[in-house]
């Protein structure tokens, strides 16, 4: 993925008109990128399990319910749709509603919808894998 992500960036960088800040263009390619891998991927319809997911966390035995918690969040996030995980992704790495709406072409208003609907969502979710429903 890394590497697809240098070769699109390569392609993209004469089309860079300055508009925006680098990283935020910088970032908007590797997103799409990784979209674009990501519906490549579930054509081929290929299952990941939590347990094999590449987010696994060691921890000592008083984090075991942080632990549990972040894998039924973990759990929730791949649940959503394809633009609700980017939103999600971009709030956990502190981008600014300005920073999304530049990345994700969504204007501010509406994402603030978005998160308010995704925010529900993940606690529906993550309260359906604490108690066993679904």
């Amino acid at each position: 993925m890394f590497q697809e992500i240098i070769i699109q960036l390569w392609k993209a960088y004469p089309r860079f008109r300055g508009d925006s800040k680098f990283s935020t263009w910088l970032y908007r390619i590797a997103l799409n990128t990784a979209i674009s891998d990501l519906r490549k991927q579930q054509r081929r319809i290929k299952m990941i399990y939590a347990e094999e997911a590449p987010f696994n966390i060691s921890a000592d035995d008083k984090d075991s319910e942080k632990e549990e918690q972040l894998q039924q969040l973990y759990k929730a996030i791949a649940e959503l749709s394809e633009i609700e995980k980017a939103i999600v992704m971009l709030y956990l790495e502190d981008k600014s509603y300005d920073e999304m709406e530049e990345i994700l072409g969504i204007n501010q208003n509406n994402l603030r919808v978005k998160m308010n609907r995704v925010k529900e969502k993940l606690r529906k979710l993550t309260k359906s894998v604490e108690y066993g429903v679904g």
